[in-house]
């Protein structure tokens, strides 16, 4: 029983270990497709557009936008005057725009 826990405790380590390097290259990814494409109206977080709609913590909290899907639902498919992207970057780029916005917002733009 006791190899059995070992193997599994070193299985967690192995994942939990292999995934942190690709989130870094992750938010890396986001943050050039971001600066690409969303910097016009969202630079340091904000909105040019909508100046009450931030992409800062406490309003991404207020208007249910403070998740991976729900940032990448607003990339993808627009709203309002935001432009879909979904047609112009893979899933791939928007999931690591989505996972930039969502990191920066925690560390305060």
């Amino acid at each position: 029983m006791s190899h059995l826990l070992r193997f599994l405790v070193l299985c967690q380590l192995l994942l939990l270990f292999s995934v942190k390097p690709s989130l870094a290259q992750d938010i890396e990814a986001g943050q050039q497709i971001f600066s690409q494409n969303c910097t016009a109206c969202h630079a340091g977080g904000n909105n040019v557009i909508s100046p009450e709609k931030t992409l800062k913590k406490e309003m991404l909290e207020q208007y249910e936008m403070n998740s991976v899907q729900a940032i990448t639902n607003q990339v993808t498919n627009g709203k309002n005057a935001m432009p879909a992207f979904g047609g112009r970057l893979s899933d791939d780029d928007i999931n690591n725009v989505a996972n930039y916005v969502l990191n920066q917002s925690e560390a305060g733009w």
